[in-house]
This record gives structure tokens, sequence and C-alpha cells, in this order.
């Protein structure tokens, strides 16, 4: 009997598989990755307004005035966010003292992400685990339709 050299079909499948598996694996970690960047994004450019518009309001103390059609331009930011929405810089109006940065045009998942993320200098309410979140939500509207406010200064 004649012996042939190369590969069987079963060793090609195993093969397959194993390389199917890890470009499984390396997808999941990429599309991870992505989703953390958007998340360090917005909170890189939250801090970013939040820095800005308290330079602007410092000498009075007063948010009133925050115009969200002129504002992003006077801070020198884009008010357009990684997930396709906006973001809104609105006086509180229960409290001059107070502004409300909005992120809209979020998933469900990420909405949730956002309330429940504890954000430095927010004027909020204290989460299980002792962090402060001035964020709130409603994250149960269709994916790209959630919004979530963040409430700052005293």
């Amino acid at each position: 009997m004649k012996q042939e050299l190369g590969r069987s079909m079963i060793e090609m499948m195993g093969v397959l598989a194993i390389m199917g598996v890890i470009t499984v694996g390396a997808i999941a970690a990429i599309s991870s990755a992505m989703n953390m960047q958007k998340h360090n994004e917005v909170n890189d450019s939250v801090v970013q307004m939040v820095t800005q518009v308290r330079q602007m309001f410092s000498e009075f103390d007063d948010f009133s005035n925050i115009n969200n059609a002129t504002i992003f331009g006077a801070i020198g930011m884009s008010n357009k966010n990684p997930y396709g929405g906006t973001y809104e810089i609105t006086a509180d109006p229960a409290n001059p003292r107070q502004f409300i940065i909005s992120i809209n045009g979020l998933s469900q998942s990420d909405c949730e992400y956002f309330v429940t993320k504890g954000w430095d200098g927010s004027v909020g309410y204290e989460l299980s685990n002792r962090t402060q979140s001035g964020a709130s939500g409603d994250c149960n509207k269709s994916n790209g339709e959630n919004t979530v406010q963040i409430i700052y200064g005293e």
C-alpha cells in the first residue's frame, strides 16, 4: 500500500475550529477595548467641560446664563460624543448654582454604566459601594435613545 503525504480532512477541520475560537476571542477583546475607549473618552470630555465651565463662571458662581447653543464654542469643544449622540450643558432650573451635563444617544448598557459610575465633584447621592454619583437617567429606552444627566455645582 502506498503511503500518501498531506493532511487529512479531520486534521484540517481541527485546525479551522481552533482558528475560529481564536478569532472569536480576538473579536470579543477588540470590542471590549473599543467600548472601554469610548467610556474613557466620555469621562475625559465631561471632566474638561466641567473644568472649562467652572473657569468661565467662577467669578459669579451662577450658572443660570449658560446657553447650550454657544457654550461649546466658548469652551472650545464639540458637542458630539463618541456614541453618535451629543452633549448638552444647561443650568439646573432648580438651582442656579448648579449646571447639568447631559450625555445623549446612549445604548442601555452604556447608560447604565454612566449612571452607576462615580463622577468626581458631582452633586448627587451615595451609591451602595460608597462612591458619589451625581448621574441620573432612565436607561429603559431603545438603544441610542438613552440620556444620562450629571449635576455639578453647589
